[in-house]
């Protein structure tokens, strides 16, 4: 059932948001921070598209799969952009969680916990 399906993509988003509670003022984890953060987006939005009876891409795009989905959400797409280079650098150890000038500060790692929490938050009450 649809409404199931993203319940678990949305119980699985809240995990990523929990886990940022625990390291968000670790300077040394905020690369694991933005991980967190980008993983608890993509899965939001996987959330409605499933409630919205679509087929979830196989992708981590954000801003591709914000673009998929029926509700409005205002944020700032320069950091989604930002977090899916972060997520594609994740794969590469020497890389991981790298800006153009380095490390992401915890400032940084506020703003990205930040827009997931919104992110999570309107989803999930346009799902229940």
């Amino acid at each position: 059932m649809k409404i199931d399906l993203a319940k678990e993509w949305l119980e699985s988003a809240k995990l990523d948001l929990e886990s940022i509670k625990y390291i968000i003022e670790v300077e040394y984890l905020t690369s694991i921070v933005a991980f967190h953060a980008q993983q608890s987006i993509e899965k939001s939005f996987k959330a409605i598209i499933v409630y919205q009876n679509k087929k979830v891409p196989k992708q981590h795009d954000l801003l591709r799969l914000k673009h998929l989905i029926d509700i409005d959400i205002d944020i700032d797409e320069d950091i989604l952009d930002t977090l899916n280079m972060l997520y594609i650098d994740s794969r590469y150890p020497s890389d991981l969680g790298l800006l153009p000038y380095g490390k992401p500060t915890i400032e940084d790692a506020k703003i990205f916990y930040n827009l997931a929490l919104t992110v999570f938050s309107k989803i999930n009450d346009a799902i229940r």
